[in-house]
């Protein structure tokens, strides 16, 4: 798939998996991977800047696998900004789709 297709939908990917339950980044990563490739690598840069952004909060609980998880529990701001996410998600592909579809009628 191609890369630029993936950055602009992680943040919506990771948003939509926090506002499900708390979870911690390997989480997210594999929730992603099952349906998108993508690198462990791209999530934790994204997840720093959502932090620092105010759209979740982090906090660590003990694991029985190793070394407390870090956790991403999203705020209020970031329910809000999953909305108005969702809201250009579904113009923006709505919009192609549509591009698509008339290109395929016409040829």
């Amino acid at each position: 798939m191609n890369i630029q297709f993936k950055k602009g939908v992680l943040n919506l990917c990771v948003l939509v998996l926090l506002d499900k339950k708390d979870r911690y980044g390997y989480e997210l990563v594999q929730k992603i991977s099952d349906q998108i490739s993508i690198s462990e690598g791209s999530v934790y840069p994204l997840l720093r800047r959502l932090a620092k952004e105010g759209y979740f909060t982090t906090y660590l609980q003990e694991s029985s696998e190793g070394p407390p998880r870090k956790y991403y529990k999203l705020t209020d701001l970031g329910r809000t900004y999953l909305q108005e996410q969702i809201s250009e998600w579904e113009i923006f592909t709505n919009g192609v789709n549509t591009l698509i579809e008339e290109s395929v009628k016409h040829d």
